[in-house]
């Protein structure tokens, strides 16, 4: 790796130890293995690099969701939606420090616009991507409203299980729960109401 890969490395591996706030250019430094000017050099800044790191961290985060519930689903043994979500779940506890960076993140985006612009991209991404691995198509065949309806709610739904499971592993959820609870909101709610005519 060069310099440029080592830092986005040093820095994913502070965010994980450390989280935002508490990760300083010489942590940085020192875990990727090279001087503090290679920084400034290659990023700018501490939280140019933080950001590119992060950004990075969750979008490998991603695919190895995406590629682990993909071969859940093809497992027709199971339930593909609790696989999948059984899958998620298991993220969540590999991932810990991750989520973790992840609120500390946000919370130092209130006061970072550029990490705030860069969070609400990837928050758009991850919108479409979810949308479009749930309705079964390419991410750029997927509808703005399907990404602003289907897609929104899957990322709520996986940031507040992330949250539950942050805080209380021993009482969240599992995959089957999430799914069964889905199934019983969905119940629920019943179809669209027919428009007027």
């Amino acid at each position: 790796m060069g310099n440029r890969e080592d830092l986005l490395a040093g820095a994913a591996q502070c965010l994980r130890e450390r989280g935002w706030a508490r990760t300083t250019v010489r942590d940085i430094a020192a875990a990727a293995g090279v001087s503090h000017a290679a920084i400034g050099y290659h990023f700018g800044s501490r939280d140019a690099l933080l950001v590119a790191a992060f950004v990075q961290a969750m979008e490998e985060w991603g695919d190895e969701v995406e590629r682990a519930m993909t071969a859940a689903a093809a497992d027709e043994s199971d339930d593909p939606a609790v696989a999948g979500w059984v899958e998620m779940v298991r993220s969540f506890r590999e991932q810990r420090h991750l989520w973790l960076a992840s609120i500390d993140a946000f919370v130092q985006a209130e006061h970072a616009p550029e990490l705030r612009e860069r969070l609400a991209d990837a928050q758009q991404e991850g919108r479409r991507g979810s949308a479009a691995g749930l309705v079964g198509v390419p991410e750029s065949e997927v509808a703005d409203d399907v990404v602003r309806s289907v897609g929104s709610v899957q990322m709520a739904l996986i940031s507040g299980v992330a949250m539950q499971w942050l805080i209380d592993p021993e009482r969240a959820p599992s995959g089957a729960d999430v799914v069964s609870g889905l199934r019983a909101l969905a119940a629920a709610i019943g179809p669209a109401p027919r428009s007027g005519g």
